[in-house]
């Protein structure tokens, strides 16, 4: 409720107040003085002050309190639908907030409930929508004979294995022979020490894509483990091969096996896009389950990037969008050049005997 509708309740309270408190005082001085009732009416005086002053006053003092209850009562619900309507943007169908009651105080209004109703009745279809996309995304879709997880992981682990067995593995020994160069150019001029140390500097970032691309093109299942158990054993092993400062938080939680499979590739995914683009030093991930949804959230303090733009590493956030859209998610990215990105994944935890529920 602005200012504009709290003083028309003002002014509306205030002249059926008064309209009410003159025809009180108006019975009571007819019983009274049936014949010079009007009289006694206007020139009545209590303590040198005329009725009429202590009939608009009072007035005043019940449309202040009346107009003043029903600010603070619209505000109330205004923000309780403000708090409704955020939580279903940010896809938290289950939020303890749409548990609670509606007031049954008289400034409930019609119209305040039924909008409410209707943003329930919204929050049960987009319910139902992410279980049925939860669903879809959880059946196997097949290919020849094969699922698409198949024919793709046998392409990855083929390019995987090319890829550690040839190329990688002569970066390794580049790095090993130039490293050993450099020891023997220790007395040479400084051009050339530039340059040697310019050609190291390449085949160490060389070295960091490579392992990224090798991240990107691991399984795309947790092959037997637990969400909470391949998100770890992946981070683990990162923080022996790279020189990011790593710290997590991930919580053990239980979801259908496709659900899982689909959040284990989008930490994949985040964390070879921060390794080849972001060029950070400090790097977080947190996984937990808030309110019936699980929140993943992966910061970094690297060089950041606009999100509205289409830059390099664009496609693989247009995948990780798809994904989460495929799961019936909402992703939220926060980033500023120098400043770092943040983003922040949520999805809706659907049962699988809801999702088998027909």
């Amino acid at each position: 409720m602005n200012k504009k509708a709290t003083g028309k309740l003002f002014f509306l309270a205030f002249g059926l107040a008064f309209l009410v408190l003159f025809f009180v005082t108006a019975s009571f001085s007819y019983s009274v003085y049936p014949d010079t009732w009007y009289v006694e009416l206007v020139t009545r005086q209590f303590f040198y002050i005329p009725i009429f002053l202590y009939l608009f006053v009072l007035a005043g003092i019940i449309a202040t309190i009346i107009a003043l209850y029903g600010y603070i009562s619209i505000r109330k619900q205004n923000k309780r639908l403000f708090n409704l309507l955020e939580e279903l943007a940010n896809g938290n169908y289950e939020a303890d907030i749409f548990q609670l009651s509606l007031d049954n105080d008289f400034y409930s209004l019609s119209a305040i409930e039924t909008l409410e109703k209707d943003i329930d009745v919204i929050r049960e279809k987009l319910l139902e929508l992410s279980r049925e996309v939860q669903k879809s995304s959880n059946q196997p879709k097949f290919v020849d004979g094969q699922t698409k997880e198949e024919i793709l992981e046998q392409e990855r682990h083929r390019l995987a294995r090319e890829l550690h067995d040839s190329v990688s593995q002569q970066l390794f020994a580049a790095m090993m022979l130039l490293s050993a160069l450099n020891q023997q150019l220790a007395t040479s001029d400084e051009t050339t020490r530039k340059q040697m140390d310019m050609i190291e500097r390449i085949i160490n970032e060389a070295q960091s894509e490579m392992r990224a691309l090798l991240l990107h093109l691991r399984p795309v299942n947790l092959e037997g483990k637990s969400l909470k158990q391949g998100i770890e054993q992946l981070l683990k092993e990162l923080s022996t091969k790279i020189q990011i400062q790593l710290s997590w938080s991930v919580a053990d939680v239980s979801l259908p096996k496709g659900i899982e499979d689909h959040l284990f590739r989008i930490v994949q995914e985040l964390l070879s896009n921060t390794l080849r683009h972001a060029k950070a030093h400090e790097l977080e991930v947190y996984l937990n389950n808030v309110d019936n949804t699980i929140s993943l959230r992966v910061i970094d303090d690297g060089v950041g990037f606009d999100p509205q733009k289409k830059t390099v590493g664009s496609y693989g956030l247009q995948n990780i969008r798809e994904r989460v859209a495929g799961m019936g998610g909402t992703c939220k990215i926060i980033s500023f050049a120098g400043k770092g990105t943040s983003i922040e994944i949520k999805i809706p935890v659907i049962k699988e005997s809801e999702m088998n529920h027909d």
